[in-house]
């Protein structure tokens, strides 16, 4: 009995976590408010989806607004806010779907708490939500078909695997219900694995489908499990999948119960570690692209100059000659105009030393789908940059994107480090569309690193072109190099690639071609090599290399002196 009312009362706890906020403004009509976490967990970083309900049964029109914070750390220093207003006229229902920028992950736990606060003319009301992993722990969406008979078992398996989170236990997943899987793929963008049956598949929206396709191209991993064989045509799903994985499994007795072993092996012994991991660890230390860049040293000489003649004036000069004995009333003027010629001195030298804005570089992967009527490519890109003094810290993300900064290596000018001493308001709003960005993702004088990844239209690609061997490309940018495995896995090789002129390949000896795939992938911090390795050797394929391809731009006061992009994906038979 005892085990009963227990589990009664944690699955009352779990179903709880879903609604953030039920405000009931008018009884009699029920008017209300409903603000639903579509994941019981948040990821670490990337977005969280909510589902708003504003059910206005009233004879007038009313409003109300969202205020969220996400907080990384425990003393509330690195924060990410959003705001969202809601209007619904008078006898209708509204139900709109937000995404809900996270703040990054920072130090050994991944925790992340959002607290939500509405206003307006249906009342006000405030709530919050926590989650936290282990370290190095994958963040996992498990369907509810599945969560139910395994979540125990997986949860204890995976603090075998990972060890305990910061309060000593360890859930190896968030929940959903397939049916309400949001269909804009920043929802998933902070996760690593989504699992459900083939069931569920099938009850997901297909505007969800899409979303999570395109997240799988983009390196996501997901698994189906069933209780007989199945072929990924008959769930709609694709053969080739990017930078991700998929995976149908079969469970041949006590279905939908699962191997809690295998699949803890399924999500965490993948070539590619963790996003949170990633994000963590992988720019701190030997990062190719700020190794490239290079450092540059703090200029001690001018600015100690300028303090010993500021102390020469300031002192012996302003007390005997400016303000000698009988005058010393002067004191009260000469000091003030010293100290401001000074200061005025001071950012002269450092206009001049930094200037304004600043320069980075870039690295960019991405993944061409023209199949499928698709066209789409799916984009990483990776960043470092230097600033110097900057005139303004908002700007326009032109396109939805999932952009984190990482955590480099501690210096002088690093702003964004590991460890519970980082701080900063990283604040993103989504609209129309499009992301507005302000805070401190571009601090003065700074060194900052940032990964941004993205799903764009796009008709460019490699095709047939008629003639046997004949190849075209419809990129808006010339190509410098392509390699391209046929389906005898035989290389090819081709320079100078213009858009819209024919073009053929030379056959070529791999060890022509993997040396320098290798280096461009080495180029990358690890989680972007690692999705290169995977898929430089396809059959039928293609790797493209430019240095002038556009790149996802930011802030317009950063001057991105190279882009080195790097191009994957089939070539097309129109």
């Amino acid at each position: 009995m005892l085990r009963f009312l227990l589990f009664l009362a944690l699955a009352f706890q779990a179903s709880a976590q879903d609604t953030m906020i039920r405000e009931v403004f008018d009884t009699g009509t029920d008017t209300h408010v409903e603000v639903l976490a579509l994941f019981t967990k948040p990821s670490p970083g990337g977005y969280f989806p909510v589902r708003v309900k504003i059910a206005n049964n009233l004879k007038s029109d009313r409003s109300i607004r969202l205020d969220f914070t996400s907080s990384q750390n425990y003393d509330d220093r690195l924060q990410t806010k959003s705001s969202f207003d809601f209007s619904a006229g008078a006898g209708k229902t509204v139900v709109r779907d937000i995404v809900v920028p996270l703040s990054p992950p920072n130090g050994y736990y991944a925790n992340n708490q959002i607290e939500v606060r509405m206003s307006g003319s249906l009342g006000d009301a405030e709530n919050s939500i926590y989650a936290e992993l282990g370290p190095d722990q994958p963040a996992v969406l498990l369907s509810e078909a599945l969560f139910t008979p395994n979540a125990s078992a997986l949860d204890a398996e995976i603090l075998k695997k990972i060890g305990s989170s910061h309060r000593g236990s360890s859930e190896f997943s968030s929940k959903f219900d397939p049916k309400q899987l949001p269909d804009d793929w920043l929802a998933f963008s902070g996760y690593d694995s989504v699992i459900m049956t083939d069931g569920d598949w099938t009850k997901v929206p297909p505007g969800a489908k899409n979303a999570i396709l395109a997240w799988v191209r983009l390196g996501g991993q997901l698994i189906v499990y069933s209780n007989s064989p199945v072929v990924r045509a008959s769930l709609g799903l694709p053969a080739e999948t990017g930078y991700g994985s998929l995976l149908l499994e079969t469970v041949s007795s006590g279905f939908p119960k699962l191997d809690e072993t295998e699949v803890i092996e399924h999500v965490t012994d993948n070539l590619v570690k963790p996003r949170q991991t990633s994000l963590r660890n992988d720019f701190r230390g030997s990062w190719p692209l700020q190794i490239h860049f290079g450092s540059q040293a703090f200029r001690y000489g001018l600015f100690i100059v300028v303090l010993v003649i500021f102390g020469i004036l300031v002192g012996p000069v302003n007390l005997f000659v400016f303000a000698k004995s009988g005058q010393r009333h002067r004191l009260f003027i000469t000091t003030p105009l010293i100290s401001l010629g000074a200061s005025l001195v001071l950012i002269i030298l450092i206009i001049a030393q930094d200037g304004f804005g600043g320069r980075g570089m870039r690295r960019v992967l991405m993944e061409v789908r023209p199949d499928g009527d698709l066209n789409a490519a799916y984009v990483h890109q990776e960043q470092f940059c230097r600033t110097g003094v900057m005139t303004g810290s908002r700007f326009t993300l032109e396109t939805p994107v999932a952009i984190q900064p990482v955590a480099i290596a501690g210096s002088r000018w690093a702003r964004f480090t590991d460890g519970p001493g980082a701080k900063g308001n990283l604040n993103l709003q989504p609209a129309d569309g499009k992301i507005l960005a302000s805070g401190d993702w571009f601090q003065s004088r700074s060194e900052h690193g940032h990964t941004l990844s993205a799903v764009v239209s796009t008709r460019g690609r490699i095709e047939t072109a008629g003639s046997p061997g004949s190849y075209l490309s419809t990129f808006d940018f010339p190509l410098e190099t392509l390699y391209f495995m046929d389906a005898g896995k035989q290389w090819h090789r081709a320079e100078n690639i213009t858009t819209g002129k024919r073009f053929t390949m030379t056959p070529v000896d791999e060890t022509m071609v993997l040396p320098a795939l290798t280096k461009e992938a080495n180029a990358f911090s690890h989680r972007n090599n690692q999705f290169l390795e995977l898929a430089k050797n396809r059959p039928g394929h293609f790797v493209a290399i430019t240095s002038q391809a556009p790149g996802i731009a930011t802030n317009p006061g950063i001057r991105w002196t190279e882009t080195r992009s790097v191009i994957t994906g089939p070539v097309v038979v129109p």
